[in-house]
């Protein structure tokens, strides 16, 4: 073994994942690379085995039961046995705030699950080497100083010994500090090299005040596209590419930066206006137009850009960089390919979307939520039919908030398969409750909406199993409702959790029927029950024959599938009337009742209304 294996011998890594997979994935790809490995299942262990032995470097997943990451990250820094030693983090998390959080809390780096080993070899290597250059350099200095010390008598020969270990240690920190300042993919300068560059661009500014620069945040659009279904070698092949590509249209001035995976930062220097920057914007995805001519493919790639202009405004470096990735964030969801400029709103919108969540997180865990429900009329009787339960959340400043604006962080965060499975027990245990109480002559149904990521879970039927058991309710009564886009996005899957549900005597409505895909191929496929016809055309009856829409369409595709039809949102006389007319089957809206909590939706079963 030479002396570069036997330095990696020596260096100890701490995994702590509670994924067994990633934790022997990785394991075993660092043993392999010659690291003492050890791993943790869960914070409390890392924090453990870190303050028995500290590591020489800790990789860290975010969401962990009990003690999350951040909190572990947080605990090695306040510890100043643990404090030196660096931590990147792995997480699936990709917002924004997660990635400004991690570095908050102390991290060094971010990697985005699911990560590519060689990516995380190559960070682990990288901060390992700058940990190894900052030892090597206090030991080397150290040795210095006792050196002259023990040869003050002797100065010449001291002299000459002392000039050739300072030309050996500088030799050595000139090639610790390349592999610690550079990308060793495309051998472009590193987050810490490009963010050693920015601190001086932002130093001018403070000096001169009339000094301006930009940063540019480049995130390919579909590489992980192009990397799952061609290779990570074919990846790496073409991030080589686009970096001298994009080098091709930089002047010696500006300093392209590979950040890690596929971003990449630039940062333009003493510029006039921010006009210097969006033209060179233009230009970059013009540039990227034109396909990459690999070994063995023919490539296209796109990228969404963010730009931030930089000026005396700015006390931290790191907050022109995060201004400059929420920009190109907001580009990626404007639609991709193309490029924004960073406005404070969108700042102040990362904020709140991190206040969000970590107000819906807390709601989580003291149990803020509330279910009200809606009556669903069987427009025929004119009598309550069933009702909808429907997710309220009580926040303790705000009120009730509507889910309308949780929801999206909710999926984003995967907390809307604990609040969907507990909404759907709560829905059950209420009706079971009407049902044993005979509060009406005849079985009350319950309507309960799915999202596309609850519908998505490997474990859906074993939860609605679940409930069902707890709750003792009959599942004829249950009737799941879905959006179009839950087919669309793997109708194989679909089918075979669409069937499972019709074994159970469960019954699937389609929400919003008319104002997504539409294909009228699926409904002979699945075994779907009623159609809901969404609120937007509902609102628009007036009495006029002609604005009936594809409503009369949406009833008689209904009833020649056997199918039957809700209309939602049904809210003046008028409307009903029209409904009616068109023999519409059910129907729900403020017109009959506004979603209530369950003892007022008890009162109003009792009242007996007929509308």
């Amino acid at each position: 073994m030479n002396s570069n294996q036997d330095c990696i011998a020596k260096e100890d890594i701490l995994i702590v994942d509670d994924n067994p997979d990633n934790l022997y994935l990785l394991s075993k790809m660092l043993a392999k690379k010659g690291y003492r490995v050890r791993t943790a299942s869960n914070g409390q262990m890392a924090l453990t085995a870190a303050q028995a032995v500290a590591p020489d470097l800790v990789l860290l997943d975010i969401m962990m039961p009990d003690i999350d990451g951040y909190e572990v990250c947080a605990n090695l820094k306040a510890d100043p046995n643990t404090a030196e030693i660096p931590v990147i983090f792995l997480s699936a998390l990709t917002d924004t705030f997660d990635k400004i959080k991690a570095f908050a809390v102390g991290g060094v780096d971010y990697v985005t699950k699911p990560f590519q080993l060689a990516e995380v070899l190559a960070r682990v290597q990288n901060h390992l080497a700058l940990r190894a250059a900052e030892i090597a350099k206090k030991e080397l200095n150290y040795q210095l100083e006792e050196r002259v010390k023990e040869r003050t008598t002797q100065l010449e020969a001291a002299n000459c010994e002392l000039k050739r270990e300072i030309n050996e240690r500088k030799l050595l920190e000139a090639q610790l500090l390349k592999m610690a300042l550079h990308d060793s993919l495309t051998n472009l300068p590193n987050r810490v090299l490009f963010m050693e560059r920015l601190i001086q661009a932002l130093n001018c500014s403070k000096q001169h005040q009339d000094y301006q620069f930009a940063v540019i945040f480049l995130d390919c659009d579909r590489f992980k596209i192009i990397n799952d279904s061609l290779g990570h070698p074919v990846g790496d092949e073409l991030l080589i590419a686009l970096a001298r590509r994009l080098e091709t249209h930089l002047d010696s001035q500006a300093t392209l930066a590979r950040l890690g995976g596929d971003e990449f930062a630039i940062l333009l220097v003493n510029i006039e206006t921010i006009t210097t920057a969006t033209k060179l914007a233009n230009t970059i995805l013009q540039a990227l137009a034109i396909p990459f001519q690999l070994k063995r493919y023919e490539v296209f790639i796109n990228a969404s850009i963010g730009i931030a202009l930089g000026n005396c405004d700015y006390e931290q470096p790191e907050h022109l960089l995060r201004d400059a990735d929420t920009a190109m964030y907001r580009a990626k969801t404007l639609g991709k390919g193309q490029y924004q400029i960073f406005d404070p709103a969108m700042h102040h919108a990362t904020l709140q979307a991190l206040q969000l969540e970590n107000d819906l997180r807390r709601a989580v865990k003291q149990q803020e939520f509330i279910v009200y429900y809606q009556p669903i009329i069987d427009l025929k009787t004119g009598m309550i039919f069933g009702f909808e339960a429907l997710l309220r959340w009580h926040h303790p400043q705000k009120g009730l908030v509507s889910p309308s604006v949780f929801i999206s962080v909710a999926e984003e965060t995967g907390l809307i398969n604990y609040i969907g499975n507990w909404v759907l027990g709560e829905a059950c245990r209420q009706l079971q409750l009407w049902h044993q109480e005979k509060v009406t002559d005849y079985p009350l149904t319950m309507s309960v909406n799915l999202s596309v990521k609850q519908f998505a879970q490997l474990d859906l039927i074993e939860q609605i199993d679940r409930v069902l058991a707890q709750t003792q309710v009959n599942p004829r009564f249950l009737k799941l409702e879905i959006t179009e886009s839950v087919i669309m996005e793997n109708d194989k899957a679909a089918g075979i959790v669409f069937q499972k549900l019709r074994e159970r005597n469960i019954q699937l409505s389609i929400d919003d029927f008319g104002t997504g895909y539409s294909s009228l191929s699926y409904l002979h496929s699945f075994p779907v029950d009623n159609l809901k016809i969404d609120r937007s055309f509902v609102q628009r009856l007036d009495g006029n024959p002609e604005n009936l829409g594809l409503i009369p369409t949406i009833i008689s595709i209904t009833k020649a599938l056997g199918m039957k039809a809700i209309a939602e949102g049904i809210e003046t006389p008028e409307q009903l009337a029209q409904l009616r007319i068109l023999d519409c089957h059910f129907g729900q809206g403020f017109l009959f009742s506004k979603p209530l909590p369950a003892k007022q939706a008890t009162n109003l079963i009792f009242l007996a209304p007929r509308w």
